[in-house]
């Protein structure tokens, strides 16, 4: 969409100065105090509880009056924010077209009252019918005692959030057909988590494409980078064709993973190419945790030490790792989960299939580790934390800062200041197994000549040391339950994150399987096994 069209913005108080100050103070004040834009007078006798049956009923009945009139001020009155309210009204007639509006209440049940929406939205010559259904509820006012309309954007709209407005406009970005690997088009009906990917594809890639523009009723994200979210469209576009990564098999698989878990995300990639194969996520605020998440990724991240440890000379795959049942860094005391035993004598390859967090504890102080050891492993080697990736989409390209102190110790076992994405674990997997760091994209960086982000990678010895280990981890290790049934050339690696207040740790998993490589994150979702696990191997079953 044209960013051109004056947007209303929701939320928070803003002073409309029509006919001098006092308007926009008056404004002003009623918002604070939950009392709507005003009426004439306040009630002789201040009421207090819940609103009534008849209350509901009458305020409702007016507010809807009001609205269907197109009386964006008198409707924002009867709300308990006159000032967002009347802002987002006005957009509703003003910005986003929409006329000839007939509103049908349900049934109430206490103060909240369903109703439906028809109308029509006109816009440069072409016309289309809109109709929807959304919720409000009805409180007593703070100050008055009046019943008001609790003010949320979703009054107007169910897709409306915080900082969000309504926009008809012919738009900026053509519509696209975007196709899989195999030339099958990928729709949000058929791969719904996709939406909000699918909407950054077209916004990035729209004009290049080869479409022409259409007319359209969108949601406006102004109070962030969020492309517009179409509603209805008015006059069709024609679609440019833009070809991506993404295998229609894997995505599916993906897709009907996540869904098992709340809040869990997964990336599958291929290793020999960087190719995204599949990107899904299961989270009520929409967000594309998969590529843009920032969150301790756990255990996981011990394909990073023990990468460190082996490049550096400290250890080797067969060499020792002792696993104590406890370590002290610099006065913190670091443990093993719950059950694991000791061992004194545990090779590296021991304590890595195990995923004992002493065991890497005990070894970051070896010369010739510094604080700087690790963060140079993660950028120089895995391609980490430079924020130069350029996947086709926004994305977030991990973090490993030099720390010193407790947060050294705890960042060699993805916790401290550690921030990692799916995406970023499963690129992790994909430069282990490989010895390559190959920057994952989307799209082709053929269509736009961006240019990739690049590294050294691993030496082939490592990498060699890295996948066998991981191959254990999936056979013998904390992996085996997740990874079990799984033919071919198989690894992977648990872990499960602490995070401060929550009762669980999040659950994280990565792993391969031939040419394919895929990790994930579920939020609360205990040990790595227990809810990522089962989300990787239904992915990695595909095979791409």
């Amino acid at each position: 969409m044209g960013k051109g069209v004056k947007a209303a913005v929701i939320g928070g108080v803003f002073a409309v100065m029509v006919g001098g100050a006092g308007y926009g103070a008056y404004n002003i004040m009623s918002a604070l105090s939950g009392d709507g834009g005003g009426t004439s007078g306040v009630a002789a006798e201040k009421k207090s509880g819940p609103p009534d049956k008849d209350e509901v009923e009458e305020t409702t009945a007016k507010f809807f009056a009001a609205w269907e009139k197109g009386e964006a001020a008198t409707a924002a009155s009867y709300t308990n924010n006159g000032a967002a309210a009347e802002q987002l009204l006005t957009a509703f007639g003003d910005d986003a077209h929409i006329t000839d509006v007939k509103i049908t209440p349900g049934a109430a049940s206490g103060t909240t009252v369903p109703y439906t929406v028809k109308a029509k939205v006109a816009y440069d010559g072409k016309s289309k019918p809109l109709s929807y259904r959304s919720e409000l509820k009805v409180v007593r006012g703070l100050t008055t005692g009046r019943p008001l309309v609790d003010w949320q954007p979703s009054v107007v709209h169910p897709e409306l959030k915080k900082d969000d407005t309504l926009v008809t406009e012919r738009s900026a970005s053509p519509p696209i057909e975007a196709v899989g690997r195999d030339g099958s088009e990928l729709t949000k009906e058929q791969y719904p988590s996709l939406g909000p990917v699918l909407d950054a594809l077209r916004e990035k890639y729209g004009d290049k494409a080869g479409g022409s523009p259409g007319i359209e009723l969108v949601v406006r994200h102004t109070g962030g980078s969020a492309p517009d979210t179409p509603l209805l469209t008015l006059a069709k576009g024609k679609p440019g064709k833009l070809a991506t990564t993404i295998s229609a098999s894997a995505q599916a698989a993906a897709e009907k993973a996540v869904k098992r878990f709340a809040q869990s995300s997964v990336v599958a990639v291929k290793p020999s190419t960087g190719e995204v194969l599949a990107v899904a996520n299961n989270r009520t605020d929409g967000f594309n945790a998969a590529f843009e998440g920032q969150a301790a990724p756990g255990s996981t991240m011990k394909i990073i030490t023990a990468a460190m440890l082996i490049d550096n000379g400290v250890t080797s795959m067969n060499g020792p790792a002792p696993c104590p049942p406890s370590a002290m860094w610099q006065s913190q005391r670091f443990e093993n989960l719950t059950g694991m035993k000791p061992d004194e004598s545990a090779t590296l390859a021991n304590s890595f299939m195990r995923s004992c967090n002493t065991a890497f504890i005990k070894l970051i102080d070896e010369k010739p580790l510094t604080d700087a050891s690790l963060t140079q492993e993660a950028e120089q080697r895995f391609g980490l934390g430079q924020d130069n990736w350029k996947t086709g989409i926004v994305s977030f390209d991990g973090s490993v800062p030099e720390v010193s102190g407790p947060d050294r110790a705890a960042g060699a076992i993805g916790q401290g200041q550690v921030q990692m994405s799916p995406l970023n674990m499963a690129s992790v997997t994909a430069t282990a197994i490989t010895g390559a760091f190959r920057q994952p994209y989307l799209v082709s960086p053929r269509l736009d000549d961006r240019q990739l982000a690049q590294a050294q990678g691993l030496k082939a010895s490592t990498a060699a040391q890295l996948k066998q280990m991981m191959r254990l981890t999936a056979t013998q290790g904390t992996a085996q339950e997740a990874m079990a049934g799984l033919g071919g050339d198989i690894g992977a690696k648990t872990g499960s994150a602490e995070v401060d207040g929550n009762a669980k740790s999040n659950s994280w998993f990565t792993g391969f399987r031939d040419d394919i490589a895929a990790a994930a994150m579920t939020e609360e979702g205990g040990h790595g096994g227990d809810a990522a696990g089962p989300i990787v191997a239904a992915v990695l079953r595909t095979g791409g």
